[in-house]
């Protein structure tokens, strides 16, 4: 391989921006950008490659919906442009053969939860033709000659890459209770929608898995109770001879837990293996004994994604996030792992991530992104060694002007290793700034992540340096860092965010008369609870579609509408009310001293604007009156629409601006 020609970058075609609708507007280095500069949404999601390579489907945001744009690789022209009716988007897609793919439909919600999966799903050929609706939540398939749908939900397991034909292999749930749902792997033709099952999982709450040979094989099955009711997470791996299903690994009697991973086309099974306490381990599973061979186990932080060769036979490496993503190669001499060492040299300090590749893996979808660029494609061809540049997902934004990220740990008071990140304004020398404290939704599993965040660098931009920290409960740290954030909502993670707050102070990055924090979800609550536990350290606090009282969190919200909801929240929070009053903000704001901005989404299912409510009665009851309150029709768990956005950032901006501005 040619390494110099590897590395070099051209200065490629742009798609068709005035038909897909970008802008390309830039920015000068050093000037203040425009709050929807950072609000919109990127032009793309994802971007796949054609097994021929002829053509180019990405997934572009128009406003309101998602629409699937498809392009010739040959001149970047636009071939079609496909748009589901009612406002719907499209979510993923996936090539089905050389001409035809395959996509869902969304309905677009809150930025904190995830897309509302509609439970449809279409084909189309490349220049539109042959447009089936294959399946059609409550319909039956498109022949009529299927059984109904029904309430069945359905994502993609494998689009049998390499094989003729147009079928794909699916994952088809149908709810049997509150507790989980019946799986089966169902083969689906594209065109004409009929199913064909190929086998259902052992039991409910399973997923499904596939062997060498595409047969239905492996099922890892889940709870989150025990034999008395309570919550315990429990995991059982099953392996199917025959028609019976025989158990491979069971967590409850062997203490270790086993996911499959993917089982590739040479019959190599790789499986995550956890004992519950460390980071997992990526490893082979003889199928046969259950015996596990650890190929990589970091010692901090789990694995957040694995880098496959082109042809997806052969995994290249493993990447972790403790602070910066890091990457570890597993297989450096696959001509693949050549390729991806010698792009991630050509863009230094950044990820480099392989998105698609032709069926013959001559050419290659390269994703590359940073703290400070917030996403580019390119396309790499294997024979000529180049890279060409296709786009970028906020063209509008100059990397170059972008705030660095810098990721850190330190010791928290009671001895435990806590990571967090501080995001520094462009051009500043990141000393006594004044300081956003920005914690993470969750608590139990979401994180930070190094990775370009938008609402960091918008807050940046406006000369604030901004505080992530990835307390415990965090996600991506071993599943003991993570337990140990239950039952902790008022303390330990309150302290943890305390901590990272004065290690700033400390370190001379933050003047510690102009701290402000702000937060969504549970942000919203630690931005209301922070204060309590640590009066006089903040200025002012803004909370965002948060929870603020947890005897609520038992009664309104979907999480307890499921029995497993119930478990969790039991889990979480204890089932003393004493403890739900010490641990709520709106039971403590008479302890809430400093200046107070809520926001929330009257549409909120999971932190329901009640919520927000009860805290202002709370505040004005105890002679602190919030000095805004936002309460947003049309939106769920975080503001999806610009304009909202545009309204919600521009009051809290003079909110901080206020109490911590220059």
């Amino acid at each position: 391989m040619n390494t110099a020609s590897t590395t070099t970058r051209l200065n490629g075609i742009m798609l068709a921006l005035l038909a897909l609708g970008y802008s390309t507007t830039s920015t000068a280095q050093g000037q203040r950008l425009t709050i929807e500069d950072f609000a919109r949404h990127p032009t793309f999601s994802a971007a796949r490659i054609s097994p021929d390579g002829k053509h180019l489907a990405i997934s572009v945001d128009r406003g309101e919906q998602n629409v699937l744009s498809v392009l010739r690789v040959s001149d970047l022209q636009l071939v079609k442009v496909n748009q589901l009716p009612e406002k719907k988007s499209v979510g993923a897609f996936y090539w089905v053969d050389d001409n035809r793919l395959m996509f869902d439909a969304i309905q677009k919600i809150g930025t904190y939860a995830a897309p509302f999966r509609l439970n449809e799903w279409y084909a189309v050929n490349a220049d539109g033709s042959q447009p089936r609706p294959i399946i059609f939540s409550g319909t039956r398939d498109a022949t009529q000659r299927g059984r109904s749908v029904g309430s069945q939900s359905f994502s993609m397991v494998d689009t049998l890459r390499g094989q003729s034909g147009r079928d794909v292999i699916m994952q088809a749930r149908s709810p049997r209770s509150s507790e989980g749902a019946g799986a089966e792997l169902v083969r689906v033709d594209t065109l004409t929608g009929r199913r064909t099952s190929l086998g259902r999982a052992p039991k409910a709450g399973c997923s499904l898995a596939l062997d060498a040979g595409k047969e239905t094989r492996f099922a890892v099955c889940s709870s989150s109770r025990d034999e008395q009711g309570e919550f315990d997470e429990r995991t059982e791996l099953y392996r199917r001879v025959g028609q019976e299903w025989e158990l491979v690994n069971a967590s409850a009697t062997g203490g270790k837990h086993l996911w499959v991973v993917r089982a590739t086309d040479d019959g190599t099974v790789y499986a995550l293996e956890s004992d519950g306490t460390r980071p997992g381990a990526i490893g082979t599973l003889d199928t046969d004994t259950g015996a596990f061979n650890r190929l990589f186990q970091d010692p901090v932080a789990d694995i957040s994604e694995y880098i496959w060769s082109a042809d997806q036979k052969t995994l290249l490496g493993v990447m972790t996030s403790a602070g910066a993503p890091s990457v570890h190669m597993l297989n450096s001499d696959h001509p693949d792992a050549r390729i991806y060492e010698g792009l991630s040299r050509a863009f230094p300090g950044q990820v480099v991530r392989f998105s698609s590749a032709t069926q013959d893996g001559g050419q290659i979808i390269v994703s590359v992104s940073s703290d400070r660029n917030p996403g580019e494609l390119y396309l790499y061809d294997r024979d000529s060694g180049q890279a060409r540049f296709l786009l970028s997902s906020r063209q509008w934004l100059d990397p170059a002007t972008m705030a660095a990220v810098k990721p850190f740990s330190f010791q928290a008071r009671d001895g435990r290793t806590i990571h967090a990140y501080l995001t520094i304004p462009h051009g500043s020398d990141g000393r006594n700034l004044p300081l956003i404290v920005n914690p993470h939704g969750g608590p139990i599993g979401p994180r930070d992540e190094w990775e370009f965040n938008w609402e960091a660098q918008l807050l940046a931009n406006r000369g604030y340096a901004v505080l992530q920290v990835n307390y415990r409960g965090s996600g991506g740290y071993g599943k003991e860092f993570q337990d140990a954030g239950h039952q902790q909502w008022g303390e330990g993670i309150q302290n943890d965010i305390i901590d990272a707050t004065n290690w700033t102070i400390q370190q001379g990055h933050a003047d510690k008369e102009r701290i402000c924090i702000y937060g969504g979800s549970f942000g919203g609550y630690s931005s209301l609870m922070a204060p309590v536990r640590a009066p006089g350290l903040f200025k002012c606090a803004f909370g965002y579609v948060g929870v603020y009282d947890v005897e609520m969190m038992f009664q309104r919200g979907d999480i307890p509408q499921s029995a497993s909801g119930l478990r969790y929240l039991r889990h979480t929070h204890g089932t003393s009310t004493q403890t739900w009053t010490r641990n709520s903000p709106a039971q403590r704001a008479d302890e809430v001293k400093i200046p107070v901005f809520l926001a929330a989404g009257a549409r909120d299912v999971r932190t329901p604007p009640e919520q927000t409510e009860l805290m202002v009665r709370a505040l004005t009851a105890a002679g602190n009156r919030p000095e805004g309150v936002l309460i947003t029709s049309g939106e769920g768990h975080g503001f999806y629409d610009v304009k909202n956005r545009i309204e919600l950032y521009t009051a809290m901006f003079e909110f901080f601006d206020r109490h911590i501005g220059k």
